[in-house]
């Protein structure tokens, strides 16, 4: 999502004579696009405007931009820390970026965009914000309440970035499958996503349980070009510990959902907390059963970390040496299970959007290597032959 909302806003400095580069000493601006969601990414967006104090020290007229989650939460208390930055944009301004730009006085009036090259992959924010309050997670507070974009403007977005070469959309939103516009659904949306020339494949994140519904997997069911992976993050297996997270559903209805999924065809990846302050040995034990049931082929797992002004941050924390050894017990079973759902593609065949010349990924997010190069953003029909590590092997390819 920060990906999306930083090409979002290069388009609007493009149009104001920005071109990229990878060199600092030569830049006249730097947009630092930050994350709040866990503590340690805020710190380290910090640290990084700290260390342009020096860049701007050399010459005055630089610009730094502090944009996103971070500097949503931190507002005007930035300017007073950092007196050498230019402009804050918090998260829930970037549709008004171009104001905030032209309101600074330090960028030209604005022209035609640059036109921004896609890519064989492009992103598409279909929606911002979250409805949700779980009691650990900041996002609600700095990205504000769900708001979907109109289904004509992200049609029109598609197109453009189809013609600038554009195989693969990926679908964004906070909890992206609860999208609707008048009688759009995000069922709909996908049917006609995929519909626009030139596109071959449409993934989607991050979803959210309770919002994956019968006319989805119809659609699914008919559209091949819809993604064969669900990115679906679970948080904890245990009913007792979804309750106080305030996640609003059940272990039983997110194991629903997953065969639900699982019986399309979906591979499934997830996110996962350890060590909630509520969290028992017994909630812990249960976790590990529901990523047993749910085969999940990966995992990202967390320890839990507090975040000011969220309700759990007032909660005592577990010793950290039990959140160690937990997230270890954790681990270890999602390599195994990742190993496993590796092993399981061999002899079956996959449709594999090239994304370097001899390597890309098929419609479940699986890694296939194949024996000879392509043409990157080109789909190859193999079969697996074998697989290593997390890595598939092809043959009987072709394009």
């Amino acid at each position: 999502m920060n990906e999306a909302d930083s090409e979002e806003m290069f388009l609007h400095l493009s149009a104001r004579g920005a071109i990229r580069t990878d060199n600092l000493e030569e830049a006249d601006a730097v947009l630092v696009n930050t994350c709040t969601v866990r503590d340690h990414a805020e710190h380290r967006a910090l640290s990084f405007l700290g260390r342009l104090m020096k860049w701007k020290r050399q010459n005055p007229n630089r610009v730094i931009i502090f944009a996103g989650c971070a500097a949503q939460r931190l507002g005007n208390s930035l300017k007073k820390r950092y007196p050498f930055l230019n402009i804050v944009s918090g998260a829930k301004e970037i549709e008004h970026f171009a104001d905030t730009l032209d309101k600074s006085g330090l960028f030209s009036p604005a022209q035609k965009p640059t036109a921004v090259a896609s890519g064989f992959s492009a992103y598409a924010t279909i929606m911002r914000g979250c409805n949700f309050n779980c009691t650990y997670c900041i996002v609600p507070s700095v990205r504000g309440p769900v708001k979907c974009l109109p289904t004509q403007d992200i049609l029109q977005d598609v197109t453009r970035k189809a013609q600038a070469g554009a195989k693969e959309i990926m679908l964004l939103g906070q909890t992206v499958n609860a999208y609707q516009d008048g009688n759009t659904s995000f069922a709909d949306l996908l049917n006609r996503v995929s519909e626009i020339p030139g596109i071959e494949r449409v993934r989607f994140t991050s979803p959210h349980p309770i919002y994956f519904t019968p006319q989805f997997l119809q659609a699914v069911k008919d559209n091949p070009k819809i993604a064969r992976h669900v990115h679906l993050p679970v948080q904890s297996g245990s009913t007792k510990v979804l309750r106080e997270m305030k996640r609003g559903y059940t272990r039983e209805v997110f194991l629903e959902k997953v065969q639900a999924l699982q019986e399309h065809g979906f591979n499934i990846s997830t996110d996962i907390i350890v060590g909630f302050p509520t969290e028992t040995e017994q909630d812990f034990e249960q976790t590990l059963s529901l990523v047993a049931k749910a085969h999940f082929f990966a995992a990202y797992c967390f320890k839990y970390s507090p975040r000011q002004g969220t309700p759990a941050a007032q909660m005592q924390l577990l010793p950290q040496n039990v959140l160690e050894k937990r997230l270890d017990i954790l681990l270890n079973q999602v390599r195994d299970l990742s190993e496993h759902a590796y092993q399981r593609q061999i002899g079956t065949t996959q449709e594999v959007l090239m994304e370097e010349p001899t390597k890309g990924r098929s419609s479940g997010n699986f890694w296939v290597q194949t024996s000879r190069a392509y043409p990157v953003g080109n789909m190859v029909r193999c079969e697996i032959d074998r697989a290593e590590g997390t890595l598939l092997f092809a043959r009987n390819e072709h394009d």
